[in-house]
């Protein structure tokens, strides 16, 4: 049975982002608000959380999990960039992004795309997830929150807790979030290539939006 905390989105309770950070501490898998759509998160080194996570989307080993960062500190810990990459990584950051890019050795094998040895990257702009991210000291592992078998993510915290209650360890609700999922541009090669297409303009990267 998952808990369900009501945080204000523009100056989350310190005592409920404490809460928080210790259920996450503890293995759990949580359900938060970002500027995209609802997301589910994990503690980065807790293997059975991811796992439950992957269960929770019903993703393969294969498909790519998301670091949740507070900023672009962190950047080179995880992911190999040069400065071209992180110029335009920094103009559109904090927002509703996910950066495709090479992983470093830092990064836990499970964690990255098997083959291609890539993560994918965020700084998403929301003070209930930052201030998660703050009080954490380090990245969530993350994912749009979108139910198996279904086009659009979840962005109602009550609808969440209904449908994920047995399965979340706790449900963040910060009010509606946008019912659009982030936008993902893989910047591995020499021009940024779109993965999907959703919140956030493509024209920093030279893409099209039909694209």
């Amino acid at each position: 049975m998952s808990q369900y905390f009501r945080l204000h989105p523009d100056n989350p309770q310190p005592r409920l982002i404490k809460q928080a950070v210790q259920i996450i501490n503890d293995g759990g898998v949580v359900a938060l608000p970002t500027d995209s759509s609802y997301a589910l998160a994990c503690h980065l080194d807790d293997k059975d959380a991811v796992e439950r996570l992957r269960r929770i989307r019903g993703l393969d080993d294969k498909q790519l999990l998301s670091l949740l960062v507070r900023d672009l500190s962190e950047l080179a810990n995880f992911a190999m960039v040069d400065n071209r990459q992180y110029r335009l990584i920094k103009s559109v950051t904090p927002g509703p992004y996910v950066f495709v890019l090479q992983a470093t050795k830092e990064v836990p094998r499970r964690l990255s795309h098997p083959s291609r040895k890539t993560i994918g990257l965020r700084v998403p702009d929301h003070a209930i997830t930052l201030a998660i991210l703050e009080e954490l000291g380090q990245p969530l592992l993350g994912t749009t929150l979108i139910m198996p078998g279904e086009s659009e993510p979840l962005n109602e915290a009550e609808e969440i807790r209904g449908r994920l209650e047995k399965q979340l360890d706790l449900v963040i609700d910060g009010g509606a979030c946008v019912c659009e999922p982030s936008t993902v541009v893989d910047l591995t090669g020499v021009q940024p290539v779109l993965v999907r297409a959703g919140r956030g303009s493509l024209a920093p990267f030279g893409l099209e939006e039909t694209a």
